[in-house]
């Protein structure tokens, strides 16, 4: 009878303990705020990766607006926010619950070593850049190598641009597989080539390994002697701080070999540092010292503060020497070609964006990404800097905090960039980087020569859609970002 008793007290408590929360969850209108009478059991220490997200976007992520979660009033006290953080079933949810929907590129990471490795253009490589595409009106996935990396296993193995494959470790690729399959360190895989329209396979396997390497983003530095013109090219993929010296060196050679024209290839360049690409613009100019080269708009946190306190921090200005303190080798021009694909994006972007209103910048090939904001690295510190950090994890993030305009304003090109002059690269005619005449390249050079009109390349086209490419999966993929913490916690 006893045991009956204490069952029935036992109900009484839990359904009035039911009603008890059901009624404040009422009281509070937001189950997002919920909270009841005693204190949270759920301690710092459980929910310390999932605190240092939250406060990192509270504290500087640019859509902070567009996430209701993240107003500094939605939760009534600190209960109801550890308990909101404890309900993510990781970190990586947590983060992904916490960006907007209009937001394609902030990221987490669980090893921020590699992620510096990667900003310091530090990686495995098997030595291949490569895209994925399907051809038009077919089943065909196929990878197709768009260039080789000196000394790596590729370049052993004697493969080039232009060689196409359609199997990793034997396993065929298609269009839900390419993305896991380019994931692993090391493969191999078979090779071909394209001919009159069809990719021909030989017999041939080729083991890549994951080998250390640190890639030099100045791929190609020459000048060309064309019509009676001296005219630079640079393929450039990658907006790499460590290596601003290469650059600015190659500037130097353009300058002392008196280039009239300058090519910038940028078509499978995904961005990078955006004080790389403010140096950049200012070797191909140097006229145009002090004067901004691209604005910075914060949320509105850290807009008013810097409009009110610090309204220099927003500019960006061209300038004459890079981040070491060396001269900027400049080349004073009134006009540059650039050359796009659909894989250049961020700071490849923020170069065409902000010459854009002082010199003529043509544009050669296809629509880039439509990437203008910029992101840093948040670690978990009292102030998001290194310093100080907790030893605890290897978590960091990497949200959007910035959006870039030029000088007059223009921004938000969320569809691209367009071309003047349109070319889409032909599967038939893949051509070899930095001769005159690969067709993107050849492209830029008969519209210097004002020959436009001409076509050298006569070869029936062979379009590709493209899927996806080398890197794809890598945290700093299409990225732009600052090196610097500007003042978080204000």
């Amino acid at each position: 009878m006893k045991f009956r008793i204490l069952m029935f007290l036992n109900l009484a408590i839990l359904i009035l303990s039911s009603c008890t929360k059901d009624e404040d969850i009422m009281e509070n209108g937001n189950s997002g705020t919920e909270t009841g009478n005693s204190e949270s059991a759920i301690s710092e220490l459980e929910i310390e990766v999932e605190s240092f997200i939250y406060n990192g976007l509270n504290e500087i992520y640019l859509y902070k607006d567009n996430v209701p979660e993240l107003a500094d009033d939605y939760f009534q006290n600190t209960n109801a926010k550890r308990e909101f953080l404890a309900r993510a079933s990781t970190p990586e949810d947590l983060f992904d619950n916490l960006t907007a929907s209009i937001d394609r590129f902030s990221f987490i990471t669980d090893d921020y070593n590699d992620l510096e490795d990667r900003f310091d253009g530090v990686s495995g490589a098997t030595g291949i850049k490569f895209g994925i595409g399907q051809i038009s009106g077919t089943n065909n996935v196929f990878g197709i190598i768009r260039y080789v990396l000196p000394g790596t296993s590729a370049e052993r193995a004697g493969l080039e641009r232009g060689n196409v494959f359609t199997e990793i470790n034997g396993e065929k690729l298609t269009s839900g597989n390419f993305s896991s399959l380019i994931e692993q360190s090391s493969y191999s895989i078979n090779v071909g080539t394209v001919e009159n329209g069809q990719i021909i396979l030989t017999d041939k396997e080729v083991n890549l390994t994951d080998d250390n390497y640190t890639e030099n983003p100045v791929y190609i530095s020459k000048v060309l002697e064309v019509g009676g013109r001296k005219v630079a090219y640079l393929m450039y993929n990658s907006f790499i701080a460590d290596f601003d010296d290469e650059l600015n060196n190659a500037f130097a050679d353009f300058k002392a070999k008196g280039v009239t024209d300058l090519i910038l290839d940028l078509r499978y360049n995904g961005g990078g540092s955006v004080e790389s690409a403010k140096d950049l613009s200012s070797m191909i100019t140097g006229q145009f010292k002090n004067k901004v080269f691209i604005k910075e708009q914060w949320n509105a946190k850290y807009q008013n503060f810097y409009e009110t306190q610090n309204p220099e921090a927003l500019v960006n200005r061209f300038d004459d020497r890079i981040r070491n303190g060396e001269q900027i080798n400049s080349l004073n021009l009134s006009e540059v070609y650039i050359l796009t694909s659909a894989s250049s994006a961020s700071a490849s972007e923020l170069i065409i964006n902000g010459l854009d209103p002082y010199i003529n910048v043509v544009q050669v090939g296809d629509y880039t990404v439509g990437k203008f904001q910029a992101s840093v690295t948040l670690y978990d510190s009292e102030d998001f800097s290194k310093d100080g950090i907790n030893e605890n994890h290897t978590y960091a993030i990497q949200p959007l905090v910035f959006k870039s305009l030029n000088s007059v304003g223009n921004t938000d090109y969320i569809n691209g960039l367009e071309p003047d002059i349109a070319y889409i690269e032909n599967l038939n005619d893949f051509g070899i980087l930095g001769n005159e005449n690969e067709p993107l390249l050849n492209k830029a050079i008969n519209d210097i020569l004002g020959r436009s009109h001409i076509n050298k390349s006569q070869v029936e086209r062979l379009d590709f859609e493209v899927l996806g490419e080398s890197e794809m999966n890598s945290p700093n993929y299409q990225r732009m970002y600052i090196e610097k913490i500007p003042g978080i916690k204000q």
